[in-house]
């Protein structure tokens, strides 16, 4: 893939700060891509910014905490303000929540991992999808899990928000069949990051593929040739072929 195939694009990444979502970062800023860095610690979105401007690219920074939806719905007017279009979003941010039998799950937590995972990226379609819609060739991804179809005990509240985040992302797709714009999904399967330590705490992480591993699935689906729409790409099934 030529390196600048995403050169002049402006893409926003949620959850960016560590894992999936800096691994994408870096693969954009790689790729050419101005890269708009969302997470909730600044000091880890600096170091991501240092790591980008080494590599040459560039990278502004947007630290936000998406439970905030005040500062979601304003991030949207902001971005056009300064460049007036976005042509990338992805939306890898989320939140695995407690490990528990359903009538064990306080309705804290329960509400926590819905508006993490699911409400905050409404939220976001909501302020961005203008903005998407002013590129010759907008791009939405968004992170789902095997969990959202291969439902297993204990798993309940993230199991059902990125199930809800599929079918979500699905209607985008269809809202969005007759523009410019491309919305799909990636499952990256087992991988080496904090979450899946968090919910695999006995796993070798060195067995499993790394995030930078799965960062090359998100530029192809981020380039403007990108015709792929409404689907779920499973990283592993790619990577076999």
């Amino acid at each position: 893939m030529p390196e600048a195939v995403l050169a002049n694009r402006i893409a926003l990444i949620t959850g960016a700060s560590r894992g999936i979502g800096r691994a994408v970062a870096l693969a954009y800023a790689r790729a050419g891509a101005h890269v708009i860095l969302l997470a909730r610690g600044v000091k880890a979105l600096e170091d991501v910014d240092d790591e980008i401007r080494e590599l040459g690219g560039t990278a502004s920074l947007a630290p936000l905490d998406l439970a905030d939806s005040e500062k979601i719905d304003n991030l949207g007017p902001t971005i056009y303000e300064r460049w007036g279009r976005l042509d990338v979003f992805v939306a890898n941010a989320g939140i695995l929540g407690p490990l528990s039998p359903l009538g064990h799950i306080s309705s804290d937590d329960w509400d926590e991992v819905l508006s993490i995972n699911l409400t905050a990226n409404w939220r976001l379609i909501r302020t961005l999808d203008p903005l998407l819609r002013q590129s010759d060739a907008g791009r939405a991804i968004f992170l789902t899990s095997g969990a959202a179809q291969n439902v297993r005990a204990y798993w309940g509240p993230y199991a059902v928000s990125k199930a809800a985040l599929e079918a979500m992302a699905k209607t985008y797709a269809a809202e969005t069949a007759d523009t410019a714009m491309r919305v799909n999904l990636v499952n990256p399967g087992a991988t080496a990051t904090a979450m899946r330590a968090q919910a695999m705490p006995g796993e070798d992480q060195t067995a499993l593929p790394n995030p930078d591993d799965v960062a090359g699935i998100f530029v192809d689906l981020a380039a403007p040739a990108c015709d792929a729409h409404g689907t779920v790409v499973h990283a592993r099934e790619k990577a076999a072929k």
